[in-house]
């Protein structure tokens, strides 16, 4: 336990600092592409809203890390003999990201609903083709829905964060800052969860499932988070400022389902009978363990901005 807690003490800051450098990056392109997003808002005769190209940097951060999640959440539907596409998984993975992405060009825009089906359906296809390419009929259905389930959990959920990044209405645009803010909410929640959970946990949460969550981590948890919330809407740009019990609803409620995308992958390596979905970063386990809570949380903070900034 004490070697686990200093690999989270050594490692984490190392993550959080490259998350800072690549969410910098981000935010400083869509600074220098601002002339470049004008002229084509201009010539597709729209107003310019003035804003750059946004998300840079966090596709980078998604496309490095997508392949690698796509491997170990593969891993561990072997444990149901469920063996999707790896390769096309992680493609189509990263095209719905991608997809997101482009949704802030205005020629895109049109098409938007119709590429984004084609992405789901073609990945579906692409699973059938590779099945009967390698004539082999036994497990087709079983390839083709563990492949388009991969797409959908991990692309589908990171969908919703480029969204998020390159979301614009009247009363919010998307910014890093906002980004920055999600990721740190989920992730204090698991910080004070652990750490209170182990100071005051007594009352097991789901013991068949997470024996080590406890019902007092969790409330630090989600306590946490408001807080951290709160903190951080104070310095979000480009949004509307939240009223503080807004914010801290925010972090309650984000928090809280980032927990829950955690124990769905508790459920996933249960089912798998392993501990942690990867080896790759020590402290934390795989890249899988890293991202699932912001993920899963992504939908539902991309449904909240929606809803409290309407126009």
């Amino acid at each position: 336990m004490e070697r686990a807690l200093r690999n989270r003490l050594t490692f984490g800051p190392l993550m959080l600092g490259a998350l800072f450098l690549l969410l910098w990056i981000d935010s400083a392109a869509e600074e220098w592409t601002r002339p470049f997003m004008e002229g084509v808002a201009r010539r597709a005769g729209h107003h310019y809203n003035g804003f750059g190209m946004g998300g840079i940097g966090l596709m980078v951060i998604l496309l490095a890390l997508l392949p690698i999640a796509t491997d170990e959440l593969a891993t561990l539907f072997t444990a149901e003999r469920v063996r999707p596409y790896r390769f096309i998984a992680a493609v189509g993975s990263g095209a719905l990201m991608i997809h997101a992405f482009a949704t802030q060009f205005y020629k895109f825009q049109p098409i938007a609903a119709s590429t984004l089906a084609f992405i789901i359906v073609f990945v579906m296809l692409l699973a059938a083709l590779r099945r009967a390419w390698e004539r082999e009929t036994q497990q087709a259905i079983v390839r083709m829905a563990g492949t388009v389930l991969a797409t959908l959990y991990l692309g589908g959920l990171a969908w919703f964060l480029m969204a998020i990044r390159v979301k614009h209405s009247t009363r919010f645009n998307g910014s890093t800052t906002v980004i920055l803010m999600i990721l740190l909410v989920v992730k204090s929640t698991d910080i004070g969860a652990y750490f209170g959970g182990r100071a005051l946990g007594r009352h097991k949460l789901i013991p068949w499932l997470s024996p080590g969550k406890t019902w007092e981590g969790l409330l630090c948890g989600v306590v946490t988070a408001a807080l951290v919330s709160w903190a951080c809407a104070q310095f979000v740009r480009y949004v509307d400022r939240l009223p503080w019990w807004t914010a801290m609803l925010f972090g309650l409620i984000i928090g809280f389902l980032g927990q829950i995308g955690d124990l769905l992958e508790s459920l996933m390596k249960r089912d798998a009978e392993v501990k942690d979905s990867g080896r790759l970063i020590p402290g934390f386990g795989g890249v899988l363990d890293v991202i699932d809570s912001p993920l899963f949380a992504a939908p539902f903070a991309y449904l909240f901005f929606s809803l409290w900034f309407r126009g």
